[in-house]
C-alpha cells in the first residue's frame, strides 16, 4: 500500500489560530473556541504546503503498527500525562509569563506511570535518555494491543495476529468505490492509522450497531482530496459548506518533507459531526479473497462476519449489516 507521513505527534494547524471566548452551557469545561485567522503559519509555508497532497482527516483514534514480540503488532495511542502536582506546577509557570527561562520537568516525579510496554512516539525530543513532553505537557506514546484485550477491545477486533492481518478500509481499484479487506500487518509496518467505528468518537460515520459493532482501520493519507480548495480561509470555508467532498472532519496536507499540516472544521467555526458525511456516502466492496487470506476465523469475530460478505457491494459504507 502507498504510504504518506505518519502521525506521531500533534499536527499543527494550517492557519495561525486565536482563542475567542465562547460561553455556552454545552461547553462549560471549555468556554472558548480556537479559531483560525486567514494567515498561513510560517511552519506550513516552510513545509511548502502549497504543493502538499491534501487528504481527508478521518475522525477516529490514532494507532500505529510496529514490531512487538518479534511480530508486526497494532499499538494504541497512550499519552503519558502529568500528575496533578506536575500539571499544577506547569500551569503556574505558564500563567506567570516567565519568558526568560524554560520550564524544567522532573520526568520521574511529574508524570503518571505507564505500562512497561509503553514506548514514546517517534520524533519527540529526549534529554538524558528520557523523553520530553510536548508544549502541552504530554508525552505522546503507544502501547501494544494484546489479543482479546479488554481495555482495547475495539482495537483488538480489527487485527488477527495468528493470520497476521488487519481489517482495512481503503480505495477500491474502481474510482469512487471503497474497499474493506484484510491487509497483512507486514504491509503496513511503521504506518499510523485511524481506528473508526461503532464505539469510537460517537461513531460519526454510522458504522454497525450495538449488537454488531463494526470497526475498521484507515491508513493516514489514504483518502486524497481530488478537487481541493485554494489555501484561503474563505475558499476552504465555502468548500466545507457546499461540496459533498467537503463533508469531512477536516483536511490534512502531506508535505514532501514528511511534515503534516491540518485544518479542522471547528477551526472555521463549523459543526462536526454531520448527519451525512462524504465517507459514509460512498459505495463499498467487501473483498475477502480466500487465496490471499486462507485462515479459519473465529465465528464471532469481525473477520468472520466480513468474510461471509465477500464480493458483496453496498451503496453506502453505513449500509453494511451482518445477519442476526
Amino acid at each position: 500500500m502507498s504510504r504518506r507521513g505518519a502521525v506521531q505527534r500533534k499536527v499543527p494547524c494550517l492557519f495561525v489560530t486565536e482563542v475567542k471566548d465562547e460561553p455556552s452551557a454545552k461547553r462549560e469545561r471549555q468556554p472558548f473556541k480556537v479559531l483560525a485567522t486567514d494567515t498561513i503559519t510560517g511552519k506550513a509555508l516552510e513545509a511548502d504546503v502549497h504543493n502538499a497532497v491534501p487528504t481527508e482527516k478521518v475522525d477516529g483514534t490514532c494507532c500505529y503498527v510496529t514490531t512487538y514480540k518479534g511480530l508486526p503488532y497494532l499499538w494504541a495511542r497512550l499519552d503519558r500525562k502529568p500528575t496533578k502536582q506536575g500539571e499544577k506546577r506547569f500551569k503556574q509557570f505558564l500563567y506567570s509569563l516567565e519568558d526568560c527561562k524554560e520550564f524544567v520537568w522532573n520526568v520521574e516525579e511529574d508524570f503518571k506511570p505507564v505500562p512497561d510496554t509503553w514506548i514514546p512516539a517517534k520524533d519527540i525530543e529526549f534529554s538524558n535518555g528520557n523523553p520530553l513532553p510536548d508544549e502541552n505537557g504530554h508525552m505522546p506514546g503507544w502501547v501494544p494491543v494484546e489479543k482479546n484485550s479488554k481495555q482495547y477491545c475495539w482495537h483488538s477486533s480489527v487485527v488477527n495476529y495468528e493470520a497476521g492481518v488487519a481489517l482495512v478500509l481503503k480505495h477500491h481499484a474502481d474510482p469512487g468505490v471503497l474497499e474493506i479487506s484484510p491487509v497483512p500487518l507486514s504491509e503496513i509496518l511503521e504506518q499510523t492509522l485511524e481506528l473508526i467505528g461503532t464505539n469510537i468518537n460517537a461513531n460519526p460515520y454510522g458504522l454497525g450497531n450495538k449488537k454488531h459493532p463494526v470497526h475498521l482501520l484507515v491508513p493516514h493519507g489514504a483518502f486524497e482530496i481530488k478537487n481541493p480548495p485554494a489555501l484561503k480561509q474563505n475558499d476552504i470555508l465555502s468548500w466545507f459548506e457546499t461540496c459533498m467532498e467537503g463533508k469531512v472532519e477536516g483536511i490534512v496536507w502531506h508535505c514532501a518533507d514528511g511534515c503534516l499540516i491540518k485544518l479542522h472544521r471547528h477551526h472555521l467555526g463549523l459543526p462536526w459531526p454531520l448527519a451525512e458525511t462524504y465517507l459514509n456516502s460512498q459505495p463499498v466492496v467487501i473483498s475477502f479473497n480466500r487465496t490471499k487470506c486462507d485462515y479459519d476465523f473465529e465465528p464471532k469475530s469481525l473477520f468472520h462476519h466480513f468474510s461471509m460478505l465477500d464480493g458483496q457491494r453496498f451503496d453506502r459504507l453505513k449500509d453494511i449489516k451482518f445477519d442476526a
